[in-house]
């Protein structure tokens, strides 16, 4: 009489390679707030609302809006436009920025917050445009973040608005708070938050997303107390601090 053959117990090893093959065969779901369809419904929504929305930084040309989105850091647009009216009379160029006398650009800009920082910022971004690149903003995202004080928003905003070069996408706080509550994206620091944006959103629309998503957090998605019952994406949105 044959003896039945006992079958050997999967080895530790064997049991990883099975789990590794089942983890690899089963692919992530994509996140709900990220389905394409969706995206596509809070593009549409912000189109209907926001058709003309555009950099509320007055400026007349690339260095202007340069140095007013430098200022604009934990600064109101309105604010620094106050500023501007007389401040670019007075420094038209950026030879007149970076020859300035420190302590009188320091109180010129004082409005704006802390001045004596953006102070050495626009001085030393102006210094760099004349030396390096021949008294014209670069129009390179590599170039510009080699400016004094210029990080990836103030690049995307000047290459986005300025020379409508779509470079990446502003995150600035209206962009980050409203992408968590939408639900485009979980992360809170910015850099993540723009390379989450930029896989979802088209790159022709880049540019014309951020105004929008900007101008919907200063009218209407703010902060503490959001105006959802006034809010078109009021349905499409997952936030946990609605109003409604």
């Amino acid at each position: 009489m044959a003896k039945k053959s006992k079958k050997k117990p999967a080895s530790a090893k064997s049991k990883t390679a099975k789990a590794a093959k089942s983890a690899k065969a089963a692919k992530p779901a994509r996140a709900a707030g990220t389905d394409p369809k969706r995206v596509a419904a809070i593009l549409a929504e912000l189109d209907e609302a926001y058709p003309n929305a555009t950099c509320e930084l007055k400026h007349n040309n690339a260095f202007q809006l340069l140095i007013s989105t430098i200022l604009s850091a934990q600064c109101t647009d309105v604010r620094v436009n106050q500023v501007a009216e007389t401040l670019y009379e007075k420094y038209p160029d950026a030879k007149a920025f970076a020859y300035a006398t420190p302590s009188q650009l320091e109180q010129d800009i004082r409005p704006t917050g802390f001045f004596r920082n953006k102070t050495k910022s626009v001085m030393g971004a102006s210094k760099a445009i004349l030396e390096k690149f021949d008294g014209q903003v670069p129009r390179t995202m590599e170039e510009i973040l080699t400016l004094p004080g210029v990080a990836r928003k103030t690049g995307n905003v000047v290459l986005g608005t300025a020379y409508g070069i779509p470079s990446g996408v502003v995150v600035d706080t209206h962009v980050l708070r409203l992408s968590n509550r939408l639900d485009l994206s979980r992360n809170d620091d910015p850099k993540k938050v723009e390379q989450d944006l930029m896989k979802i959103i088209p790159q022709e629309k880049w540019i014309q997303f951020s105004h929008q998503l900007i101008w919907h957090g200063r009218r209407v998605c703010y902060a503490r107390k959001p105006k959802c019952i006034e809010c078109n994406m009021e349905s499409l949105c997952y936030a946990k601090d609605k109003t409604v």
